[in-house]
């Protein structure tokens, strides 16, 4: 079909030449954006630089020589087949040739190849003879893909039309064995995405969701029918016109997004990059201030790929009962309403969900009750597709809608597969109003990895994880008490609320707490039950907060967060709701670190809670109580009781406060016979904690803390918790948990290099050097405003805050500013959230007090102007 639109002239045979060939594909590049921008549609715009292509290809095949070849063609395969090419789409081609080429003429075709790559066409071609094209298609299903949907752009048409025969019969690839290839090979494709259609950097063509999912249809419907049209499928009544319009927009609305990107890139690529979103979505018209144009972009991209997945998965089952013959399969009753036809669920009447919209949940009661069915049937879909469409309320408004649902909410089976179609087929967002503001919202930093709706309902899937044995090993504490929650369904609904009023002005965890209440009492909970699943939803990140970012070793840390707190019961379920929600954002943010300072909370908020919550905790019976642990392993190597407590004199009581016995015993160990001249650096050889714990002793040198950051930052390593201490006589007692930049403690070899640096580091004091490294690509696109603040604290030592974005080397930096005032740090908890920081220091001034309110005011402008540069 030719366009209706014109385009710069393409060079004739004459005017042949690499620049003026350039000279042209650059006026055609900037031809289409002009006429994108102007509004002309995408359509029209693929299909007109594929013609462009074929007239410049013409020429090109003219000037030399080879449209004198009889026995030659040059056909487009791949998309350029289909007539559709994108700004910087391939150029796939196939020259094709009755019988093996000459080397005079294969000569000519080299030399066709090489002016192609030179005026910078991404060009991606193949010469074989028909037999070839045959024999290679027959063993690899995307050249066989590519036979299907070549053209004819110059050459030998009887050559073309034998290779269309012989593609075309049943010998080649029946429909059958086809279908099977192209459904592996998509299977295939979503694993290497794991199965995830909500990336926030997705690739527009693979993602699930994506265009491939659209052209899988098409192949198969290409295959079986003889058309790859999506109006074909309707003739077949395989798709109703509403959902080929449906189709047609979800693939116009994607080509949109590519031809943006396109026209932004210079060479070809199809990821959305979080650099590459802003431009896309002003270019096609999204408007706001700062991150909104984004956001308003990716939101209409994932409700479309969930469109697409839905369509896409309804079409293959309409495949496989048409093409493999499915249809004649067991089917059981399971009630007036439905039944099973082999392991998916269907119901006796299509207009059903319609007549009783309350019959949707009673489907999925259907399916948490019975483990065999995996899924619902194609004809069942199409109609909950389309009562979803045509409902005029929130079914959340139909008080027998809110009776079964409350049954399935307390289901034990609920958090498996019943939420998980749920959130996949759109009826949460057809119960929930809140939830449907949610549907395909991103969240525009780094740590979140998935769109809110997504990263909750994966949330929910760990929380389900938590029955089963395979999971013990990565969450061996929520494995041991999620069993004995008496209440998960109120677990559940927090789950579902923790996050639900994100997008909206104000605390997002204020307002989905009092959704959430409001819910409860709406279903028939008890006030009591409304306030516990709100309390949930109010303080999700509370125990991820505390863990994570204050010392969770100060006695005063443990009794505030048990007394907000206030029981077992209310703990044990944050407990698996914060390793759930840490879990659930991205696939990277678990690790041993996390898992150690979790449980650590928990455990003394356990003890806490046994002890009372009015009891003050006996400081000096906990150092007793280590101290004896720690000489009982002493004693083993061959220490006296008098040897150990003669060193111990030089350490203060703050220091057995905050190590363990196992720490204290390994410390003294080293520590006896080791000559004060030399500093001592020690590198746990396992992972302790989670981490790499590195122990530092040496005489009191300056700004110690600012050294080993700096030497740190080099090595690539990550602080994530570090206690500064004094002894007695005028030496360090510090101690640093470090990971990799994978999140993992050091192998045991990398181990023994750091500590032999550390300490020729701490041996020569050298100045502080902080050497600038390159921001990663991802980092680059944020800008976070430092924020210094300052913690209410008892006692001498200052507690600062300080947020900004995580740039290589920051923790240093700020270890600089510290060093500039000749303020000491006695503590800090380092956390990285994405791209931005939030750590924790505890320090204080020269004079070893904490700072005054004017020290405090210069402190955080110094910093502030520091971390913006």
């Amino acid at each position: 079909m030719e366009t209706t639109v014109a385009a710069p002239p393409v060079p004739c045979i004459n005017d042949i030449s690499v620049s003026c060939c350039k000279q042209y594909l650059d006026q055609l590049q900037q031809y289409l954006a002009e006429q994108f921008d102007q509004g002309v549609h995408v359509v029209e715009l693929v299909q007109l630089r594929s013609q462009q292509m074929d007239r410049l290809l013409t020429e090109l095949w003219q000037h030399f020589g080879l449209s004198e070849q009889a026995d030659l063609s040059l056909l487009a395969v791949g998309g350029y087949g289909r007539g559709e090419l994108h700004p910087r789409s391939d150029i796939d081609i196939l020259i094709l040739s009755q019988q093996q080429v000459a080397p005079a003429v294969a000569e000519k075709i080299s030399t066709f190849i090489t002016l192609l790559w030179d005026i910078r066409l991404d060009v991606g071609q193949s010469v074989r003879t028909l037999d070839e094209c045959l024999e290679l298609g027959l063993q690899d299903i995307t050249i066989a893909t590519n036979l299907q949907e070549c053209r004819l752009i110059y050459g030998d048409k009887q050559l073309y039309k034998k290779l269309c025969l012989a593609v075309c019969a049943d010998s080649f690839w029946p429909s059958e064995a086809f279908f099977r290839a192209k459904k592996d090979e998509q299977l295939t494709r979503h694993r290497q995405y794991k199965g995830n259609a909500y990336s926030l950097e997705p690739d527009i063509k693979a993602n699930p969701g994506g265009l491939r999912d659209i052209q899988t249809v098409c192949w198969v419907a290409g295959r079986h029918f003889g058309s790859s049209d999506l109006e074909e499928l309707t003739k077949q009544n395989f798709l109703t016109l509403a959902e080929c319009r449906e189709l047609q927009d979800c693939r116009d609305f994607l080509w949109r997004v590519r031809f943006a990107l396109h026209i932004h890139l210079t060479k070809s690529d199809d990821r959305l990059l979080f650099d590459r979103q802003l431009a896309v979505a002003k270019s096609l018209g999204y408007s706001g201030e700062h991150n909104a144009p984004v956001e308003r972009l990716m939101k209409h991209f994932f409700q479309t790929v969930r469109r697409i997945s839905e369509l896409n998965e309804m079409l293959l089952q309409l495949f496989d009962e048409a093409i493999l013959g499915n249809t004649a399969m067991d089917v059981q009753t399971v009630d007036e309403h439905f039944m099973l036809r082999g392991n998916r669920i269907d119901t006796n009447n299509g207009q059903l969900f319609l007549e009783r919209p309350e019959q949707i949940l009673v489907m999925f009661l259907h399916i948490a009750d019975n483990p065999k069915i995996t899924g619902i049937y194609s004809a069942t879909l199409r109609q909950l597709r389309e009562a979803r469409r045509r409902l005029t309320h929130w079914l959340q408004d139909l008080p027998e809608c809110r009776r079964h649902f409350k049954r399935l909410i307390q289901h034990p089976n609920v958090t498996g597969l019943p939420l998980t179609l749920m959130h996949r087929y759109g009826v949460l967002s057809t119960y929930f109003p809140a939830w449907s503001r949610i549907v395909g919202q991103m969240q525009f930093d780094l740590f979140h990895a998935f769109t809110v709706d997504e990263h909750t309902h994966r949330l929910i899937t760990k929380i389900h994880s938590f029955n089963f044995k395979e999971t013990e090993e990565t969450h061996p504490l929520c494995c041991q008490v999620y069993p004995r929650l008496e209440r998960p369904d109120l677990l559940t609904l927090a789950a579902i609320f923790h996050d639900i009023a994100k997008g909206r002005k104000g605390d997002h965890s204020t307002l989905g707490a009092v959704d959430a209440e409001e819910f409860c009492l709406a279903h028939g909970f008890s006030s009591p039950s409304a306030r516990t699943v709100a309390w949930l939803v109010k303080h999700h990140l509370l125990m991820s907060v505390t863990a994570q970012r204050r010392d969770i070793y100060d006695p005063e840390v443990i009794s505030k967060f048990a007394k907000t707190v206030r029981d077992q019961r209310h703990l044990d379920m944050l407990l698996c709701l914060t390793v759930a929600d840490i879990c659930a954002t991205n696939d990277d943010t678990w690790n041993s670190w996390k898992r150690t300072l979790i449980s650590e909370l928990y455990h003394a908020t356990q003890k806490a809670l046994r002890r009372g919550l009015e009891t003050p905790v006996d400081v000096r019976g906990m150092i007793r109580d280590k101290q004896k642990k720690a000489i009982e392993r002493l004693e083993l190597k061959g220490y006296s009781e008098e040897q150990i407590r003669g060193l111990w004199q030089r350490f203060r009581a703050d220091y057995f406060l905050r190590h363990t016995p196992q720490q204290i015993a390994w410390h003294s160990d080293n520590l006896w016979g080791h000559s004060e001249d030399q500093p001592l650096v020690l590198v746990s050889r396992r992972a302790t904690r989670g981490g790499t714990e590195i122990f530092v002793h040496c005489r009191d040198i300056p700004h110690l803390f600012a050294s080993v950051a700096a030497e740190l930052d080099q090595k690539n390593l990550n602080i994530h918790d570090a206690q500064i201490m004094s002894s007695r006589d005028g030496f360090v007692l510090d101690t640093f948990v470090v990971l990799d930049h994978e999140g993992e403690p050091l192998s045991p070899e990398r181990g023994v290099l750091l500590q032999q640096t550390l300490a020729t580091k701490l041996h020569v004091a050298a100045p502080i050097d902080i050497k600038q490294r390159r921001v990663p690509r991802q980092v680059q696109q944020f800008s976070i405003a430092p924020r210094v603040s300052f913690l209410p604290t008892k006692g001498k030592r200052t507690l600062i805050e300080i947020v900004a974005l995580d740039k290589p080397g920051l923790l240093a930096r700020i270890s600089a500013v510290f060093q500039s005032f000749n303020y000491s740090i006695h503590a800090a908890k380092v956390t990285t959230i994405g791209e931005k920081a939030e750590d924790f220091f505890s320090i204080s001034n020269c004079e070893r007090e904490k700072l005054s309110p004017e020290q405090k005011q210069q402190l955080k402008q110094i910093l502030e102007q520091a971390l913006k540069q």
